[in-house]
């Protein structure tokens, strides 16, 4: 009696593990771009078939090489397609009768059917007959499709069918697999890239920049499943796509004039309709690079400002040098989810009327719609074709952890920033298909609904914009970074400036470029992170710390990292210690960390086994790698492209070793005045007038003139306030600061202790930028409470406001040399407050509103010098 295993195998074990066992039924597909990629895996199945006495049918019906190994006993069954589509499968269905249960079954590859029929539909019709018919009888078969050759409706048959379906990639003699589909199996591995290693092992690719530069490397075949039908937008690509094509085979002549047309027609139909991006585009884009947009794009439009400036600023580093920058910097393998799906959300979900009404000039009507929309566009549905595509790119992505990024027309163009008014959501990305599909939905959602928060609102209100054209799109990266046991994040993030607007030594040269970097996600790069610190570098004398971090560097490193935790499915901010006993020892911690020497002597004179002395000091990273230069030049090369200075987000990861590879995740004009001028001079003070003066850090332009109002915040007074009150106090001064229209300049100045922006009341006040962006200097005081130094927010989305409306930041540190603060000045004396606010009575000994042109004030700032000064004027200042 034959005997029949009851647990079949592929005859890889590392593979069985991937898939959690190969069960009955099972139907796999490998799509392969040789058929020399499908014969590795049909070798051990059939020689495991054999060992477990399973019947063995190997169906040939093409023109490719014979796939069974030699001594491999099988029924071979030669089949004739081109006889036609029922004689063809009445024999299979024939000897599947015959063999009965738990056979084991090979089949050429389908791509060849379709030549022979010349159908693909004929094509997914046998797979849509075949394959239930073999899962009926509990059998095992493989088969083989090549990949990118057939339309999606062919396509969406086999892969809605089959129980399995994996696709093969093939990188410097390395295989990967990377599992698309595994019929009621999940594991927290399953759908990553998989390398195929020695001793049939299937190691998951943890490093986003292996799996971007493998997927990424592949020509994708686009997601728009609507492609058949030829509307106007796939037949714009597809004459694209047929001209590049014979560009490439050299038959093009004749057809120049015609891909220049189509070129400039494809740019302004989803890239851009800016002049000065347009002229970018033209300088950087070639037709190939317009049409690889689109085969990345979900629904037609542009893909807006965000992804614009990414793709520019890869284009522009790869053009000016693309040996250095192919080594250098990661492949990317974005998505763009284009403007008109936006649209059709905000109509299909009852919004558009809703957004409509947000042209109004009544402040109060306007935040009553956007509350309204917002609440409409959390909880919407998209159309059946959306979702499908929303499928295909998380089957493409599988469990590699995504961000979800704002990317508006109007966002990071020249003259608006949009810095961080719109959301950006991460999606660990784990869970069964389903719960990733719906978590993603959740993530779009939010940043649709973003587009109604004040503050973007608010921003869009400063400048004029409500009126403008504002439709959102959306871009998907990868996270960059490598999973660590649960934990997946960047070892590097940060953002960089081309020019430094905070010079706080001789030594530093403001046209080098400055960068704000951080361990683990660069989150705590782009918000203040109100409880911890970051590293500034300065590219012309990276290894100088600003003041404070220079006296007493241990004090002033990164503590905490933001990080996702890939088994609770979420973004959370760790100790670092905590972060690297979870990670194990996969983390190159002497690249980015230094020992704390008086840690480890008092840890060794305790006797103590084991400390923990690391500290964040990327000391190895600045000094002994070429990650200063690269970056240096990275920001010189995209400030000479756009002819202006740029801002830029980034990652840094040591791969294999200590192979650093950087991933530009985002560019854009940098909204600085870069005037160096100083002001004119104001001869001597005498000491006896000034009332506050710092020696730094102070950013922004330089300003010597008086001023026209003063808000304090009394440290003590503010601080004995019970957490509520502290809000209240914030929302108060957002009143002050824009109770009276003026015509013309109006100079304020906001004083108060701790951090200004703060989302923890107990270290600052916490006020949205959009509350104080009428204030012309703003100054913080460390005075908070003991060890608390104001953390410059170079590079953070309150410090890009900052810079974008041109106001003076300074902070004064009263106890230290060279600063000034009289306390009695500033809380004696007149109180405009009431006056102000009649209704504030509650807050009178909190916030003291000073008249300077009463006191005869005058500021005076030179930034360059790291210096200012407030001072009585007793005669006229020329």
């Amino acid at each position: 009696m034959l005997k029949v295993h009851t647990s079949p195998s592929s005859g890889l074990p590392g593979l069985d593990t991937v898939l959690n066992g190969i069960r009955p039924g099972d139907n796999i597909v490998w799509q392969v771009d040789s058929i020399d990629d499908y014969i590795p895996f049909v070798i051990p199945f059939c020689s495991t078939a054999i060992l477990e006495n399973r019947k063995l049918v190997y169906f040939r019906f093409a023109d490719h090489p014979y796939l069974l190994p030699e001594g491999i006993t099988a029924k071979v069954v030669n089949l004739h397609p081109e006889n036609g589509f029922e004689i063809f499968i009445d024999e299979i269905f024939d000897v599947i009768e015959k063999a009965g249960t738990g056979a084991c079954y090979v089949f050429d590859c389908l791509s060849e059917l379709a030549v022979d029929w010349y159908s693909d539909r004929m094509l997914g019709n046998f797979f849509l007959l075949t394959c239930p018919y073999l899962y009926d009888f509990e059998t095992i078969a493989y088969f083989a499709l090549f990949k990118n050759q057939h339309p999606p409706h062919a396509v969406e048959a086999i892969h809605g069918t089959a129980q399995v379906v994996i696709d093969v990639y093939r990188k410097k003699q390395n295989v990967f697999i990377h599992p698309q589909k595994v019929y009621k199996r999940h594991s927290e591995t399953m759908y990553m890239l998989h390398r195929f290693e020695e001793g049939d092992r299937f190691v998951p690719v943890k490093h986003s920049a292996l799996t971007s530069e493998i997927l990424g490397s592949v020509p994708h075949p686009g997601l728009d499943i609507n492609v058949h039908h030829a509307d106007m937008w796939a037949r714009s690509f597809s004459k694209a796509q047929e001209i590049a094509e014979e560009t490439i085979r050299g038959h093009n002549q004749g057809r120049t004039a015609e891909g220049e047309k189509l070129f400039q027609k494809l740019l302004r139909m989803a890239v851009s309709r800016d002049p000065r991006l347009i002229l970018l585009a033209e300088k950087y884009f070639d037709l190939s690079a317009v049409i690889e947009i689109g085969k990345r794009m979900i629904g037609t439009g542009l893909i807006g400002g965000k992804s614009v400036g990414m793709l520019l600023a890869r284009a522009m580093l790869h053009k000016n040098s693309p040996d250095r920058w192919t080594e250098r910097m990661c492949a990317h393998d974005s998505f763009y989810i284009a403007s008109d799906v936006f649209y059709t959300y905000l109509i299909r979900n009852g919004c558009w009327w809703v957004r409509r009404k947000l042209k109004t000039r009544d402040e109060d009507a306007l935040f009553d719609s956007a509350q309204e929309a917002r609440q409409r566009l959390l909880s919407g549905t998209f159309p059946d074709d959306v979702l499908a595509q929303f499928t295909s790119m998380l089957n493409y992505f599988g469990q590699s952890p995504i961000i979800v990024r704002s990317s508006s027309l109007l966002e990071d163009a020249y003259g608006n920033a949009f810095s961080g008014k719109y959301e950006s959501v991460f999606c660990a990305n784990q869970g069964t298909p389903q719960e990733r599909l719906e978590n993603f939905i959740a993530a779009v959602r939010t940043v649709y609904a973003s587009t109604m928060n004040h503050d973007a609102l608010s921003y869009r209100g400063h400048w004029g914009l409500l009126d403008r054209d504002e439709q959102m799109a959306l871009l998907v990266q990868r996270v960059s970074g490598c999973s660590y046991n649960r934990l997946f994040f960047p070892q590097v993030a940060g953002v960089g400036f081309s020019f430094n607007p905070y010079v706080w030594s001789p030594e530093i040269d403001p046209r080098a470029g400055v960068l704000r970097i951080v361990f683990g996600l660069g989150t705590r790069a782009v918000a203040r992170s109100d409880d911890d610190y970051t590293r500034v570098v300065s590219l012309s004398a990276p290894l100088l710390r600003p003041d404070a971090a220079a006296e007493d560097p241990w004090r002033y490193m990164q503590r905490k990292a933001d990080v996702l935790d890939l088994h609770e499915n979420r973004l959370l901010a760790m100790e670092f210690r905590d972060v690297i006993e979870t990670a194990g020892d996969e983390v190159p911690l002497e690249m980015i960390a230094s020992r704390d020497e008086e840690a480890d002597r008092s840890a060794a004179a305790l006797a103590l086994s084991h400390p923990f002395t690391w500290m964040l000091s990327f000391e190895k990273l600045l000094s002994a790698t070429t990650f200063v230069d690269d970056m240096r030049d990275m920001l010189a090369t995209l400030e000479a492209a756009y002819q202006h200075p740029v801002d830029i987000e980034f990652t840094a990861n040591f791969i294999e070793g200590h192979d650093l590879r950087i991933d530009l995740l985002q560019c854009r004009p940098f909204q600085v005045r870069t005037s160096n001028a100083l002001p004119a001079g104001i001869g001597d003070i005498k000491k006896e007038s000034v009332v506050l003066r710092t020696t730094g850090p102070v950013i922004g332009n330089s300003f010597s003139a008086p001023l026209d109002r003063i808000i304090y915040v009394v440290p003590s007074a503010y601080s004995s306030l019970p957490e509520q009150q502290r809000y209240a106090a914030a929302r108060l001064i957002g009143k002050l600061t824009h109770c009276e229209a003026r015509h013309g300049p109006f100079s304020i100045m906001l004083i108060g202790p701790g951090r200004w922006g703060t989302t923890t009341p107990s270290l600052g006040v916490p006020v949205s930028f959009s509350e104080i962006n009428t204030v012309k200097v703003l100054c913080e005081l460390a005075v908070m409470h003991e060890g608390l130094v104001p953390d410059v927010s170079l590079g953070t989305h309150f410090f890009n406001d900052l810079v974008e409306i041109d106001m003076l930041y300074c902070a004064v540190y009263p106890e230290r040399s060279g600063n000034v603060f009289k306390t009695d000045f500033f809380e004696k004396g007149d109180n405009l407050l009431m006056r102000l606010l009649p209704d504030a009575a509650a807050f009178e000994k909190v916030i003291r509103v000073i008249d300077p042109a009463e006191r005869k004030l005058f500021l005076h700032v030179e930034p360059l010098e790291q210096r200012g000064v407030l001072f009585i004027r007793e005669t006229a200042v020329t």
